[in-house]
């Protein structure tokens, strides 16, 4: 019978860890997830998350809910929690967690909370949730996402399950998605850098038509730019900018009508904590698809340069292969380095809140003008 680990793909140690631990009713109170991005902790978490709240349930149709909501990552009882601030978490933010969490479920029988990126966790934010880590109550489970154990604020990671994800190899990565999506090797590899080596994420990018819409856009203008003039450039930006939240159409119509089927039976607080929780899910979503559109140029990007190297053999984006040889006509290595380096800052400034269009014009700009002057 399938469940929601068989798509954790890539650690079948893990999916058999997690799998135990659902059938067995020995689901501890914290868990921390290690490993390196694109290992699919953020996948298995809510995969357990669900089990975990399905576990609870033995009506089929609950059950059906309880997968729907958290494949669109709108059930209320389920918090998924990143750093708000430059530096990493802010006290008062894992201390609002902290109230939270006293708080009954919404609607299931558990909370489960899912916190990113623990490893920016300071000393100060970290003193403020260990008493909570320690002793949840008791229908609460806490899952953790980090690098590496060692990256981590030892009291943390003394009061946890600890759960290691390995790195899945890119040529691996490919196949998996070969044998589970059906594409082809190409489009496989295109997918893996993408999504910045998530299996998980590349499987729903390739199943996305949206997506590969978009990302054809995004070669497009990027193949312009060397005959674009100023308008034209600030033109692609905002045309990309656009393009890029149109699969958030269908997540935005998904929360309002959750939202208007809650409004019967929730308080209006509870009702605000999950237009709350729902707002923070959008956002995530928003900034991974300008994280996609960043990839997708950064992608391009290094196929020039390995172009200009003399080794076309290795460029991933093979659909666009004329394109990159045109551009690398004009440019060189050094260049395509250069021009690299900012798309990466690109990439960083639109995760600290700079505006996404400023960000892309700015980039989009610099392109044109270390590739082609």
């Amino acid at each position: 019978m399938p469940d929601a680990f068989d798509a954790i793909y890539g650690q079948p140690r893990v999916r058999a860890y997690l799998r135990s631990c659902v059938a067995q009713r020995c689901v501890s109170h914290a868990y921390l997830f290690t490993g390196v991005a694109g290992s699919n902790k953020e996948t298995a978490a809510f995969a357990f998350a669900e089990e975990i709240l399905k576990a609870h349930e033995d009506d089929p149709s609950a059950r059906e809910d309880i997968r729907r909501r958290v494949s669109r990552r709108t059930h209320p009882d389920i918090h998924h929690l990143s750093p708000e601030g430059a530096q990493g978490y802010l006290v008062d933010q894992v201390r609002s967690v902290v109230a939270d969490v006293t708080l009954a479920p919404m609607q299931g029988a558990r909370k489960i909370y899912i916190v990113d990126e623990v490893d920016r966790m300071g000393t100060s934010a970290a003193n403020a949730f260990l008493k909570t880590l320690e002793e949840p109550p008791d229908d609460v489970v806490i899952i953790l996402l980090g690098r590496t154990a060692s990256s981590i604020l030892p009291t943390i990671v003394s009061r946890c399950q600890v759960v290691p994800f390995r790195t899945i190899p890119a040529n691996e990565a490919a196949s998996i998605l070969v044998q589970n999506v059906g594409c082809s090797d190409a489009e496989a590899k295109i997918a893996i850098q993408t999504c910045g080596g998530s299996v998980t994420k590349a499987a729903a990018f390739l199943r996305s038509s949206e997506r590969g819409l978009f990302r054809q856009k995004v070669l497009t203008v990027l193949a312009s730019l060397a005959r674009a003039d100023d308008l034209d450039v600030l033109d692609y930006a905002a045309d990309l900018v656009t393009s890029s939240k149109a699969p958030l159409d269908e997540v935005q119509r998904d929360h309002a009508r959750i939202l208007e089927e809650s409004a019967e039976y929730l308080q209006k607080s509870a009702l605000k904590e999950l237009a709350a929780t729902q707002k923070r899910a959008l956002g995530r979503a928003t900034t991974e698809l300008l994280a996609q559109m960043t990839s997708i140029i950064r992608s391009w990007l290094r196929d020039v340069m390995v172009t200009c190297a003399g080794t076309p053999e290795l460029v991933v984006n093979a659909d666009a292969r004329d394109a990159v040889a045109d551009a690398a006509s004009r440019t060189s290595v050094q260049k395509a380095c250069r021009a690299l380096a900012r798309a990466s800052s690109a990439d960083e400034a639109i995760s600290y809140n700079v505006s996404p269009q400023l960000s892309i014009e700015a980039l989009l700009f610099e392109i044109r003008e270390v590739l082609y002057a």
